[in-house]
């Protein structure tokens, strides 16, 4: 079920299969921007690449990078919450 109160995109990886993902966050870590999207069956990150008005996000190929900023994602926000 979608939330309405929620920005939705449609990313179509590399076998053409589209996906609808809800954008959880957008963030910055070590100078990169990031998209932290949700779908019904699984959490990704994408890079955020282009200049403000022209924006599009990237997969991150390498599955132990994406879990490395997922990982430090979920350190600052239990941090921010602590606060």
């Amino acid at each position: 079920m979608r939330d309405d109160h929620r920005d939705y995109i449609t990313v179509e990886d590399e076998k053409g299969n589209r996906k609808d993902y809800a954008i959880e966050a957008l963030f910055d870590m070590k100078e990169e921007s990031y998209a932290l999207l949700k779908g019904e069956e699984e959490t990704i990150v994408m890079k955020v690449e282009g200049e403000e008005g022209n924006q599009y996000l990237l997969g991150i190929s390498d599955p132990l990078e994406s879990e490395a900023i997922l990982d430090a994602y979920q350190i600052a926000v239990e941090n921010a919450q602590d606060r």
